[in-house]
């Protein structure tokens, strides 16, 4: 598929992962349009890369549905990716009004500005590994299996997957297929440059190492299925063009996370950039209180390996490698939407 002069449509451009991804589909030639909140933090991935002078970009929230559907009429997209969000587990339980409004009606909001719109063809929904209901166990989670969650954020993820279900079944349904392709996607744990939101890993040990921050590690030893972003957000593209393509038979759920022997606990992860990093730092675990997080939660990806010919290609070591060199170019005042696009085509081998 020939992404160039595309008009693609993508929800909270100025967050980490949908900062790349615009940065990704710029590159390919899309005409990118960009709605969400001004960026969340000082620095972001967004003001790094100057991503205001690429893409399309419109200051609005997705919980006013009135903004929403001026933004799909006015640029009539053809292709929407929706990855606004409040994507912090602990925040939500400080805010969760906030975390259910965004990410519920929120997503509400967008299926029914694009059911207004009929240049749009493709929506890809970007929710969570954690939608599912976690039961801690040693086997992966398939798509079918049961949606839930324990604290706000993640039950928040489990009821957008059934509006988007629901959408796509009583909206878009046709009796020849969709009339709209939409699927959603669930990644697990991402990991790389540009990310400075509060209570995250890789942020909190970049802030103490080059902010002087102390650093406390809430759960050395919980288990994540870490991933670079690259690799999820090319899962994204791919499903995307299949559906552009091939339509109804990909409008459903995939998941997108590493090999089992990638999914490692928290503490190998700090052990790894450590290794990355010129600047060492030093373990302290946290004896404060914490809500509840899960321990541990595996995904099952084969659907994506089998249907979508998907394959993640950073190693848990590369993938650290990859951030840390970000963020040590980052600090060291290099061009950093040089930095990524480079980082974007050594991913793809180019």
């Amino acid at each position: 598929m020939n992404w160039k002069n595309k008009k693609v449509l993508i929800t909270g451009h100025t967050g980490f992962k949908g900062g790349w991804l615009s940065l990704i589909l710029n590159q390919k030639g899309a005409k990118v349009i960009g709605l969400a909140l001004k960026p969340g933090t000082k620095p972001s991935f967004y003001q790094s890369v100057g991503l205001d002078k690429k893409v399309t970009s419109i200051l609005g929230d997705i919980r006013d549905l009135k903004t929403v559907k001026q933004v799909v009429k006015k640029y009539k997209p053809e292709i929407v990716f929706h990855l606004a969000a409040q994507p912090l587990v602990r925040k939500s339980y400080q805010n969760p009004i906030e975390t259910y409004e965004t990410n519920v009606i929120g997503t509400a909001n967008v299926l029914e500005a694009v059911r207004s719109e009929k240049s749009v063809k493709v929506v890809v929904c970007i929710t969570t590994d954690k939608c599912y209901e976690n039961n801690e166990w040693v086997w992966p989670y398939r798509e079918k299996d049961r949606l839930g969650g324990y604290d706000p954020y993640s039950s928040s993820k489990a009821c957008a997957e059934l509006i988007i279900s629901s959408y796509r079944n009583s909206f878009f349904k046709t009796s020849k297929g969709y009339s709209v392709q939409v699927s959603s996607t669930r990644a697990g744990n991402v990991i790389g440059g540009g990310d400075w939101s509060e209570d995250r890993l890789i942020p909190d040990v970049i802030r103490s190492v080059f902010e002087n921050k102390n650093l406390e590690i809430r759960n050395p030893d919980s288990v994540r299925p870490w991933q670079h972003v690259l690799d999820p957000l090319f899962g994204y593209i791919t499903l995307a063009e299949k559906l552009w393509t091939k339509g109804p038979e990909f409008a459903e759920a995939f998941n997108f996370g590493p090999e089992n022997d990638e999914v490692v606990p928290v503490k190998d992860v700090l052990a790894e950039l450590n290794k990355s990093l010129d600047k060492k730092f030093t373990i302290k675990k946290s004896n404060g209180k914490h809500p509840h997080e899960a321990g541990l939660l595996l995904l099952d990806s084969s659907k994506a390996k089998r249907k979508l010919n998907w394959q993640g290609k950073l190693k848990i070591t590369k993938a650290v490698k990859f951030t840390a060199d970000w963020y040590t170019a980052f600090y060291s005042k290099e061009k950093m939407d040089e930095f990524s696009i480079n980082q974007i085509n050594q991913y793809q081998g180019k």
